[in-house]
């Protein structure tokens, strides 16, 4: 495998990761992130180039502002790695491929809602419409045989979740019905199905560790969001082989 396309791939998706980070935190906020220039959350100085630059910036400062002293969140290169390690991996497994372009769609909206979920508890509406557009488009694009199955997959998603909102008087968010739903345009029934499956194991993981650690209390909220975006993209790259292998493992 040509190691210049996998750097490029990397180096590319670290860039965006960069700029999914900033609209993970402005969005939820209506702060603007296509023409207000980057700046130091703390002292609010402007950022030159030379701070801008993925992953060696921050190194480079050793976590702190040049001007205020004040330490950068780890988030912002944690940001930009994973995105570089995902854009990757979906590269790996799937080559440069309409299913490639899909994969960092999801990865793309994954990040971001991870940002934003993770601190503010909140999964903005605007990001959930512009994304679920995309999706329509790209399963025009690239339908799924048979092309309704996306259609099944939002509705099911949807309604899942809808269903486990009342059922458990406010248990999850909308933000999170809407998501699933959203998901679903892209992935269709059983990928979306399976997604939802792995998100209750990882949220449940997550939660009691962050439980055992005393990072959260048993009443403090939880944000699944990240939880089932990190389902959604090991269900759209390894999803298929994980059904095969379940039915061969029980059935066979």
């Amino acid at each position: 495998m040509n190691s210049i396309i996998l750097l490029y791939i990397f180096i590319t998706g670290t860039i965006l990761g960069s700029f999914f980070n900033v609209v993970g935190l402005r969005l939820p906020r209506n702060i603007p992130f296509t023409t207000s220039r980057s700046a130091c959350p703390h002292c609010s100085t402007p950022l030159q180039a030379r701070d801008l630059i993925p992953l060696f910036s921050y190194l480079i400062s050793k976590g702190k502002c040049r001007h205020c002293q004040h330490s950068i969140s780890i988030t912002y290169p944690l940001a930009e790695l994973i995105t570089g390690f995902l854009f990757l991996l979906a590269y790996i497994n799937l080559g440069l491929t309409l299913e490639f372009a899909g994969a960092c769609l999801l990865i793309s909206l994954a990040v971001i809602v991870t940002v934003s979920d993770v601190n503010y508890m909140l999964i903005p509406n605007k990001l959930l419409l512009f994304f679920a557009v995309v999706f329509i488009i790209f399963r025009i694009i690239d339908p799924l045989h048979p092309w309704y199955d996306s259609i099944y997959g939002a509705l099911t998603g949807f309604a899942i979740i809808l269903v486990i909102i009342v059922l458990s008087k406010g248990g999850m968010g909308a933000g999170d019905m809407k998501l699933l739903g959203t998901l679903g345009i892209l992935m269709g029934l059983k990928l979306t199905l399976l997604t939802l499956f792995l998100a209750t194991l990882i949220g449940t993981v997550i939660s009691l560790t962050l439980l055992s650690f005393k990072v959260i209390g048993r009443k403090d909220p939880f944000p699944f969001g990240p939880s089932i975006v990190l389902a959604a993209v090991i269900s759209y790259l390894f999803g298929f082989d994980l059904l095969q292998l379940y039915y061969e493992t029980f059935f066979l």
